[in-house]
Order: structure tokens, then C-alpha cells, then sequence
């Protein structure tokens, strides 16, 4: 095995365009790594070798033709939650563990339109809902820094496959931190794009007004590249938004002084607010301690720094855990035993089958979840939970709305805590949902954000989070990529 496997996709791209490899030869590596390292980080729960090694050399034949993109011939991983054709989607869940759709989610057939190798579907807490990648129901996946510990969740699977180099980079989705949490947790790159920014048409629904597909890599350069393939307006969606391709590398740049991106203000000078109320309690020293040596460095780089407030922030963890049931509950009402899926089959009775089919099928996760959503929509309840919720987002949104008219961005931490060790919290399940608690937010007022490698605490990564208005993707990756740029913490990789 060489070291192709430890290529970035720029890096990748520019060898393969040179021809001083093939993505056959690239494509190789990664699999000889996954067969390597996989007994142990178990990131995957398909591996498509036979599928990635046909894909491959299409793409040497579109490099040979000089049609290649950024993304032709270089490995990806796609989380299970993803529609994939004539592969195996299972979202973690034994409810679907022989389902193979008939159709490619509309983010496959973008990558594939680009000649992109997949090599296989990415390990997830069970229909995306968990915060470790433990929910899985057939294996927990281990964070490569330290294989006793969880790489976070639910797309742990993504995060833990490109920190331990199996794949280039991961296709996720995030419906309260599922990308950002995890990458934070591996020391890689994550972003969740605007809400309707990347098409969900064949992204299996966990809860739809909140849940949103971002990518997976080791720096914000390869996080720009997959931006670039995987966004515009799909008509299969009806949330997609109506917006013109932008070219999400060409706002890279490594001066945060003078910024074009600050509306005016102060001569240029780009704002950074840092909200109070993400530094909570609880936080672990060496987690504050990083990203407050992570905001030092975005003012050294020119930016200017202010405190601010979000003051409903302490309701987002509360409004987040009556609308993400309650949507998943509908959207979970649909696995009958009927249609497609697991079907229990031991009785006459059709109530008895309905019944037995969610019994067996969902996992404990799911089925509290459901059992959560399912009493916030009932009848009355509904008004006193789900209404008063939905109340409770406008709030959070307009605080939001409120702050970006002070500043341009703002900088927190993604999670209080680093990885802790599998089964640490698996027995006190609002112990595991408060993780989320400074990713969520986001979610609920359908922001973009990306978390990016700022430390380590006790030789474990610690990741920063920036947030931003609408569409304000550019100005985001601008300063992530300025920020990494000076520092050097997405060049560290674990030791397996």
C-alpha cells in the first residue's frame, strides 16, 4: 500500500490530472486501507470494492478524454442514509436492512455526473438519530484518535472514515449537528450548507424541516470542491432553493483584514461575534481552552472580535426535542410491515403484524423518538408542545436575524466536550442530547455552518464552529480557510 490514501481531493485532482497516477491506483489504496484499518474503526456498513474499482476506470477514461472535474476518479464514502442504486440503504436500522432502492439520491448523481468512486455506505446512528454512531443496529463505529472512544454522531461513520484515511472524503447529513458534531470529534471539516441550499430528494427523512446533507473532509479547500458538486436548485424538491450555481473555491482567501464580506462596516473590517451562551456549563477545560486560542487567532488574522448574545438559545435544546420527534414520528409512520422493509410475518392478524414490524424492527432510540413525537402531536397536546415549539423557532430565528445585524459571523465552540468513551452516555439519554446543544440551534433556523479542527484537548481533537446568515457560504468557508491556513491542526492525523 502507498500513501495515495492520505491525498486530499485537491491533491488528488492535481496528480490525477498531471497522469502521475490513475484513480484506479487511488482507488486501490483507499480499499487496501479500508481492509487495513476497517476491523477496527468499522466506518462502513456496505463496501462497494467491485463498484468503486468499475467507477474508477471510467474516470480514467474521462481524465484521459480531458473531461474531468475536481471530484473525477477521487474515493468517497455516502452515509446509509442516502439513496443509493442497487446498493443496499439501510439508515442504520434493521427496519431496512435489505432494502436497495431503485434510484440515486439527487447528491449520488451529482458526484457521479462528476466521475466521482464510491466506495461504500457510511456507518450512522439508526435513521440518523444519535449523537455517538452507537445507535447503529449492527455495529458502533470508533473514533480513530482513540478506538475506546465514539466519533460522534450520527454521521460518525463519514467523520471516522476520512480521519482515518479510508476514504478522500464523506457525503453526511445534519439535522442537529450530525455532521459538524462528528467532525469536531475526528478533527476533520464539516458543514451543513442553508437549509434548501443541497437537494434531499433521496435522503431518507428524519425530521424534514430541519434535516440538510453536508460534506465531510480533511480541509476547507476539499469542503469548497464538494460544495461546488453537490449544490443548486433540484425540482424534485420542493424545499430546494431556486439558486444560481456560485464557485465556492474562488472565496477562499487568507486575509480576513479589508473584507468585501463585512457589508461597509469600519472601513471593511470583518465582524466576529462570539455568543455567550454557547460557552455553557459543563464545557471541558481543554475544549474552551482551544477554541478560545482558535478566536485569538481569527483576531490576529484581522478579524474583529465581539461579545453578543442570543438570549433564546437556552430554549433551542427543548424546541429541538419536541419538533425533531414530532416530525419523525410522521415521517416513521410509513415502515408498516406493508410496503417495503422489514415485515413480520408470524401472525394473521394485520394490527398484530403493524405492530410486531416496529417492534422488532425500529431500535430504542427510534422508538422513544416516536413515542416523543407521537404524544407532542396528539390531540391536546399539540398547542402546548408542537405549537408552542414552532413559536419558540421564530424566536431563536429572529435573535439570530437580530445578531448578523451587529456582525458577520460567529465563532463557538461545536461541542462542550470532547469524544468520550463508547457507553459513557448511553444510559441517560438527555446526557447524550445535551452534545448537541451548540449545534442544534442552527438547525432550527436553517443557518449554514462548518466546524473546523481548532485543538486538541487531552490528545483528543477539538473542533470550532463558525455560523453565519442565509446562504452565506462563501463568507464562511473565506474564514475557515484563513483560519486553517494559519494554523495547523487539519494536518494532524491519528495513528492507527
Amino acid at each position: 500500500m502507498s500513501d495515495l490514501h492520505r491525498l486530499t481531493i485537491h491533491e488528488a485532482h492535481r496528480r490525477l490530472a498531471a497522469g502521475e497516477i490513475s484513480s484506479v491506483e487511488l482507488t486501490q489504496d483507499c480499499l487496501e486501507r479500508i481492509h487495513q484499518v476497517e476491523d477496527r474503526v468499522q466506518s462502513f456498513l456496505t463496501i462497494t470494492e467491485e463498484q468503486a474499482l468499475e467507477q474508477a476506470r471510467q474516470a480514467d477514461q474521462r481524465i484521459a478524454d480531458g473531461q474531468a472535474g475536481p471530484l473525477t476518479g477521487v474515493p468517497v464514502q455516502i452515509k446509509d442514509v442516502i439513496s443509493t442504486r442497487g446498493i443496499n440503504t439501510t439508515c442504520g436500522s434493521r427496519m431496512l436492512q435489505d432494502y436497495v432502492p431503485v434510484y440515486n439520491a439527487t447528491v449520488v448523481d451529482n458526484l457521479y455526473r462528476q466521475g466521482a468512486v464510491m466506495v461504500g455506505k457510511g456507518n450512522m446512528d439508526e435513521f440518523a438519530m444519535g449523537s455517538s454512531t452507537e445507535n447503529s443496529a449492527f455495529h458502533a463505529t470508533h473514533n480513530p484518535w482513540d478506538l475506546q472512544r465514539v466519533p460522534g454522531g450520527s454521521s460518525g461513520g463519514g467523520a471516522a472514515c476520512v480521519a482515518a484515511q479510508e476514504a478522500t472524503y464523506a457525503l453526511g447529513s445534519d439535522t442537529g449537528g450530525s455532521v459538524r458534531q462528528p467532525a469536531s470529534l475526528c478533527g476533520v471539516v464539516g458543514m451543513k450548507p442553508t437549509y434548501g441550499l443541497v437537494s434531499r430528494y433521496g435522503l431518507v427523512a428524519f425530521a424534514s424541516s430541519l434535516d440538510q446533507i453536508g460534506p465531510i473532509t480533511r480541509d476547507v479547500t476539499d469542503c469548497a470542491h464538494v460544495l461546488n458538486a453537490i449544490t443548486g436548485h433540484d425540482p424534485k424538491d420542493s424545499t430546494s432553493l431556486p439558486q444560481a450555481p456560485k464557485d465556492y473555491l474562488a472565496a477562499l482567501n487568507d486575509s480576513l483584514s479589508s473584507s468585501p464580506l463585512a457589508k461597509g462596516r469600519s472601513k471593511g473590517v470583518l465582524r466576529i461575534g462570539v455568543p455567550e451562551e454557547y460557552f455553557v456549563d459543563g464545557m471541558e477545560p481543554g475544549v474552551r481552552d482551544a477554541v478560545e486560542t482558535g478566536i485569538k487567532a481569527l483576531e490576529d488574522l484581522g478579524a474583529t472580535i465581539e461579545p453578543v448574545s442570543l438570549p433564546t438559545t437556552k430554549y433551542a435544546l427543548a424546541c429541538y426535542y419536541i419538533i425533531a420527534p414530532s416530525e419523525c414520528s410522521a415521517n416513521l409512520s410509513r415502515y408498516d410491515g406493508v410496503k417495503y422493509g422489514y415485515s413480520f410475518q408470524d401472525t394473521s392478524d394485520m394490527v398484530e403484524a403493524m405492530e410486531k414490524t416496529r417492534q422488532f424492527g425500529f431500535g430504542p432510540e427510534v422508538k422513544r423518538r416516536i413515542m416523543l413525537g407521537t404524544y407532542a402531536l396528539s390531540s391536546g397536546y399539540y398547542d402546548a408542545y408542537y405549537l408552542k415549539a414552532q413559536q419558540v423557532r421564530t424566536l431563536i430565528r429572529q435573535d439570530f436575524a437580530r445578531v448578523f445585524q451587529q456582525v458577520d459571523a460567529l465563532v463557538t465552540p461545536t461541542s462542550p466536550v470532547a469524544a468520550f468513551p463508547l457507553g459513557a452516555k448511553t444510559g441517560d439519554p438527555v446526557q447524550m442530547y445535551l452534545i448537541d446543544v451548540c449545534t442544534l440551534p442552527v438547525n432550527i433556523a436553517g443557518l449554514p455552518s462548518i466546524s473546523v479542527p481548532c485543538g486538541f484537548a487531552q490528545g483528543l481533537p477539538v473542533g470550532m464552529q463558525l455560523i453565519g446568515p442565509h446562504l452565506s457560504e462563501e463568507s464562511l468557508l473565506r474564514v475557515a480557510h484563513a483560519y486553517e491556513q494559519a494554523t495547523e491542526w487539519h494536518k494532524a492525523v491519528p495513528v492507527l
